[in-house]
């Protein structure tokens, strides 16, 4: 097949809830994709079995698992179900249960995770960032360090910059060799520093997002978090992923350009989250092209960015491409 008839290569990176979102609306697309996927968390079900087993965290890759499985309902709600019943398997999920078992038939957790993409009929590829077992940790501007994915939050700091343990933490090989070759690289909308930054600053993947001939855009988070981002700007964002992995590795951003409704507003103002400012002049100074839409999910009281709308508007980025 030639190039002109071989579909564009995307690639996206990231984790938590925004992740999935995206790679929902992408899949149906005619490109190659590629989830590139954060294995930091440690809370809940996730945390439990890393402990145990001694494996990467299966949480982030389980929903991404589900975002682009083509599977029976019945089968995807069995992989998505979570015990609540009072005993040993209380708070696990049946898929992250699945993912440490198939790790441990398989030796590998990669191994593991091809072979429920392939029982599912995934879409694309799911890539761990890393195939080994890693510690998110964050330096607070006070000098303190606070150790654990879903501690850093709830310790409501202003964070300098995180960091991973043990090192050195390797690359999955194929994660490198996915950003190099990538038509578009999208960084996924998600906690900044616990579930994007973790993927971004491990060895190799900084440099491959620095010189990919791959556009590389950002897609910015609707509202701050707190703990993580209050009273950030989306060029706070940038400069955040900049002071951790360098300048030229950002091209584009992303932005919803409508006013978030007042009721939606109030229930984020409980748990002091704010929509994000985007301070347009500061954005273009640092060399960014930016793209502004209407894309979230008008329906919804959690903000979520809308699924077909955000795909389409990141597909249509691969055609100013060329």
């Amino acid at each position: 097949m030639n190039n002109s008839q071989k579909n564009p290569s995307v690639v996206v990176v990231g984790g938590g809830t925004g992740m999935p979102v995206l790679l929902r609306g992408l899949k149906d697309l005619p490109i190659d994709l590629t989830a590139l996927v954060t294995v930091a968390d440690d809370g809940g079900s996730t945390g439990r079995l890393r402990n145990e087993m001694a494996i990467p965290a299966p949480g982030d890759i389980r929903n991404v698992i589900a975002a682009l499985s083509d599977a029976e309902p019945m089968l995807l709600e069995l992989f998505q179900h979570r015990f609540n019943v009072g005993n040993g398997l209380s708070g696990h999920s049946m898929g992250n249960l699945l993912l440490a078992a198939m790790t441990s038939v398989t030796g590998n957790f990669f191994t593991g995770i091809q072979e429920i993409s392939r029982v599912l009929n995934v879409k694309g590829e799911i890539y761990p960032i890393s195939n080994d077992s890693m510690s998110l940790y964050a330096k607070m501007e006070d000098g303190t360090v606070v150790s654990g994915e879903s501690n850093i939050p709830l310790a409501n700091k202003k964070i300098e910059r995180v960091f991973l343990s043990p090192q050195p933490v390797r690359p999955l090989p194929n994660a490198v060799e996915a950003i190099e070759k990538a038509d578009l690289v999208i960084v996924a909308p998600g906690s900044l520093y616990t579930s994007i930054l973790p993927n971004l600053i491990i060895p190799q993947i900084d440099v491959a997002l620095g010189n990919t001939k791959a556009n590389v855009v950002y897609v910015c988070n609707v509202m701050t978090q707190a703990g993580e981002t209050t009273g950030y700007t989306a060029a706070d964002h940038v400069q955040a992923i900049r002071d951790h992995i360098g300048s030229g590795c950002v091209d584009s951003i992303v932005v919803h350009n409508e006013p978030i409704r007042k009721q939606v507003r109030e229930v984020y103002a409980e748990e002091n989250a704010d929509p994000v400012i985007y301070d347009t002049e500061r954005l273009l100074d640092m060399g960014l092209k930016i793209i502004e839409s209407d894309i979230i999910d008008p329906q919804r009281t959690t903000l979520r960015h809308d699924t077909q709308k955000i795909a389409n508007l990141l597909y249509s980025m691969l055609d100013n491409n060329t």
